[in-house]
């Protein structure tokens, strides 16, 4: 359940070493009133010159169903068209990729050659992993890499304020992969890109694809100190 007032917060540290990708829910809707506050809490995200480019669409009920729907057919009839191109995986970043599907397979029992049993899986990110609520993030396209950059921050600051409350939650860049049909549904101007969405609400803890976690690349290999 969401955390309440009372029950002390985890430090920063503490959820960035405890937070990971929900992939399973519980049906019920959070509190409106707690969605708002964590929303609220988010707009002190820094954003450059202080533009603020993101603006988001949070859908629930009926229209977050919709949404699953229209998104699930257009898997099968439309081509992708992301506004944010579509991404290339190559080397440490292919590996990684790798490295990461395999361990969620395996967290399922899903054999690496079962393709049916994994398309499956990939299908779930648009019924939201059976997620309550999906949020829509979007930027304004003038802004360019800026705006996305943004964006990101923002991103973070949202799900380090969900995971303070003890909600659950996922970032899902396969939702903008179809943003030619997210645009159309939300009816977005043409200057708005989307960059991803975050399905979100209360983490099923019995299903054991929430047990699943990610490695980290050690330090050596990201960072470079330089004194001379």
């Amino acid at each position: 359940m969401p955390h309440d007032d009372q029950t002390p917060a985890a430090s920063f540290s503490e959820l960035l070493a405890t937070r990971h990708s929900a992939r399973a829910f519980r049906p019920e809707e959070l509190p409106q009133e707690v969605i708002d506050d964590v929303l609220t809490r988010a707009q002190r995200s820094p954003s450059w010159c202080n533009t603020q480019p993101w603006q988001v669409h949070v859908l629930s009920g009926a229209a977050r169903d919709r949404f699953s729907k229209t998104l699930g057919e257009a898997v099968f009839t439309q081509q992708q068209t992301a506004d944010l191109g579509l991404p290339v995986y190559a080397g440490t970043h292919a590996e990684r990729r790798r490295e990461s599907g395999y361990a969620l397979y395996d967290a399922l029992g899903i054999e690496r050659a079962d393709r049916d049993a994994r398309a499956l899986q990939s299908f779930k990110n648009f019924e939201f992993f059976g997620a309550p609520h999906v949020l829509v993030l979007t930027t304004d396209a003038e802004l360019g890499t800026y705006g996305v950059l943004d964006c990101g921050g923002w991103l973070t600051t949202f799900m380090m304020l969900l995971a303070e409350r003890g909600i659950g939650a996922i970032a899902q860049g396969a939702i903008a992969m179809y943003s030619d049909v997210v645009r159309d549904f939300l009816d977005l101007p043409a200057d708005r890109q989307v960059v991803c969405a975050v399905s979100f609400g209360l983490e099923d803890e019995t299903d054991p694809v929430n047990a699943f976690r990610t490695s980290r690349a050690p330090l050596g290999e990201v960072v470079q100190h330089l004194r001379d």
